[in-house]
């Protein structure tokens, strides 16, 4: 049985095109892996081997009737649990489930399964997204493998995603990112991690935080391979995605954006970054200072709690009461909130908004850490006061991009002085992503691939 860590998507393509591997073959690979690593990792909310095997059948029925449906068929696909799927329940985090409605598959979810895709489970999440540590009251908080001695976060709020690829139980991951909880948790885990421009992917079916900043998202084992996903969810993506020539790729630098990280991970972006101009590529020093004006309206409270208590309200009331309670008290205080002061923050965000575009103009991407501090110990997260505090730490260079309208990609480049992954996040203008990628594709083909910069995990060693 080959192991599904062993070979990239488009070598699973290649393999089931020539009878040498079949999606039954990644399916038991997957349940295999999970088996062996759950009990330490606990990346599911719901773990579905059987629906897993049904799926891989019927993908294999196709592959046996000369039908290939495209680069996602027979692959062992994670959802986190907003994402509604026919034939799973969906909690969204909570200790209820949700009705019947989210249990319909959304148009993310159906991509996917014309591709004959295989679904394993739901992974963890914090209650509603609501937040980027991982931690949930209800739930659970997944391990981090790359700390081998003490329990620390995997980021959130997509936090089972990235630990499911670092399993094997999957080879691609679903998460949403509002603030950062795709690259949040793909930095955090040594996994790459794609957030597209708000509104280029339906949200449909995917229980919502916000929905001004609501974004569905894919985490990968590598560049390559969320490109590749990137190509069957997005209706008007091409069929490949390039790497991009680094001989003359622009690439921004804001050094308040390298600021002020914990040991290691700005020395080891900056040397990834060292790389890629060694390789041709030319660095523009560039302030934008869009980014700490959209910074600042989320740390006075953005919009996220008061649009996710409007949607509870409205929809799950009963759902209300048995609220995490590091998150409750904020979720209450969102009810007082006026109108105006919420009308207020999103209008604080419409002039950079539409002027960071053209800051933008004169490069290709703009390179920063994804994640400016190590991801902290569970244990130090107890309360609101410090999962508030961790948080606006994890987001400081994720929000802006959601703020601002852009999209966003993290890529794993090495390791911090905590032996924790660092990111290396490349931003680009809005619905740029085919460039972002061929950009990120490019890095990924100079730098390496996780395994090329990282290595193993401890826990996993």
């Amino acid at each position: 049985m080959i192991a599904p860590a062993a070979l990239s998507l488009a070598e699973i393509g290649r393999a089931f095109d020539e009878r040498r591997l079949s999606a039954r073959d990644l399916a038991e690979a997957a349940i295999a892996n999970h088996a062996r690593w759950d009990a330490k990792l606990h990346a599911y909310s719901l773990w579905a081997p059987d629906i897993a095997r049904a799926m891989a059948q019927r993908a294999d029925d196709a592959l046996a009737a000369g039908h290939r449906l495209g680069p996602l068929h027979g692959i062992p696909i994670a959802p986190k649990d907003l994402f509604a799927v026919a034939g799973m329940p969906t909690f969204a985090g909570s200790p209820r489930r949700l009705p019947a409605r989210w249990e319909q598959d959304g148009p993310v979810i159906a991509a996917l399964r014309r591709q004959a895709g295989v679904f394993t489970g739901k992974t963890h999440m914090v209650e509603f997204a609501f937040g980027g540590t991982g931690v949930n009251a209800h739930w659970g908080c997944p391990r981090n493998p790359w700390d081998g001695v003490q329990e620390r976060s995997p980021g959130g709020s997509s936090s089972g995603a990235g630990v499911a690829l670092l399993e094997g139980s999957a080879l691609i991951a679903l998460g949403t990112d509002t603030a950062g909880s795709v690259r949040i948790p793909a930095s955090a885990t040594g996994t790459v991690g794609l957030k597209v421009t708000a509104g280029r992917w339906s949200t449909d079916g995917i229980v919502p935080l916000s929905h001004t900043f609501d974004t569905p998202g894919v985490l990968a084992r590598s560049v390559a391979d969320a490109a590749l996903a990137y190509a069957v969810i997005d209706p008007g993506a091409p069929r490949a995605i390039e790497p991009a020539n680094l001989t003359g790729l622009r690439i921004g630098i804001d050094d308040a954006m390298w600021r002020n990280c914990a040991p290691g991970i700005a020395e080891t972006a900056k040397a990834a970054v060292d790389r890629l101009t060694r390789a041709g590529a030319r660095l523009v020093t560039k302030t934008v200072p869009e980014f700490p004006a959209a910074f600042a309206v989320f740390c006075d409270g953005g919009v996220s709690a008061i649009e996710l208590r409007r949607f509870l309200d409205r929809e799950l009331p009963a759902w209300i009461t048995t609220l995490d309670p590091i998150n409750a008290p904020v979720i209450a205080r969102a009810a007082a909130i006026p109108e105006e002061t919420y009308r207020g923050r999103l209008a604080r965000l419409a002039a950079p908004a539409a002027s960071v575009t053209a800051t933008l103009a004169d490069v290709d991407v703009i390179a920063t850490p994804t994640l400016a501090v190590t991801p902290p110990l569970v244990s130090t997260i107890h309360d609101t006061a410090s999962h508030w505090l961790a948080n606006q730490a994890l987001t400081r260079n994720t929000v802006p991009v959601n703020y601002l309208g852009l999209c966003a990609i993290s890529l794993p480049v090495g390791l911090d002085a905590a032996r924790m992954p660092v990111g290396l996040q490349f931003i680009a203008r809005p619905r740029q992503e085919e460039a972002l990628l061929a950009a990120a594709l490019a890095a990924e083909r100079s730098i390496g691939t996780a395994r090329d910069v990282l290595g193993v995990p401890p826990l996993l060693a």
